[in-house]
């Protein structure tokens, strides 16, 4: 019986690699120059920091940026409040999503069942097993699913018959 599996995961490596060009430049410009400006990743949070309300949004952006260049899907990040800190700086905290959430996966098996395809799909964890009779009923699905504008980037693996 062919199935695939639909995962939710972010390449820390690439991230890594994005916020070190990020700093990178941070320490370069001229408009950061004296300021204590910087991006810290610990587990699955970065830490941005910055003197004040645009220098964080600059951050934000250069940051995005570097994402973009090492082909990190941005809708894996979650960006938070922004915050005081010690020393009038600013803080604020981005988690990066890893794996499909209950509520998220219960919405995208709902999405696939009312849609009459003869498919099985069950929540495993943090990601979503689907399996059919026939490969045409799941590259329908997939396609479903794609269309389902979910923020959240999902990959599709494991694809067996």
């Amino acid at each position: 019986m062919p199935s695939f599996d639909i995962i939710s995961r972010t390449d820390l490596q690439e991230v890594d690699n994005a916020v070190q060009g990020a700093v990178r430049e941070i320490g370069t410009r001229y408009d950061f120059k004296g300021s204590s400006c910087s991006i810290e990743r610990t587990d699955n949070t970065l830490t941005l920091k910055a003197d004040d309300e645009m220098k964080l949004r600059q951050v934000q952006e250069l940051l995005r940026g570097y994402l973009a260049r090492r082909k990190v899907d941005g809708g894996a990040f979650e960006f938070g409040k922004s915050e005081k800190a010690s020393g009038n700086t600013i803080r604020q905290n981005v988690t990066i999503k890893q794996g499909i959430k209950r509520d998220l996966a219960q919405r995208v098996v709902k999405a696939i069942k009312g849609s009459k395809l003869k498919i099985q799909v069950a929540i495993q964890g943090d990601e979503l097993r689907v399996s059919g009779k026939k490969r045409d009923e799941l590259q329908a699905a997939i396609e479903l699913v794609k269309g389902l504008n979910i923020a959240q980037p999902f990959q599709y693996e494991n694809f067996r018959d």
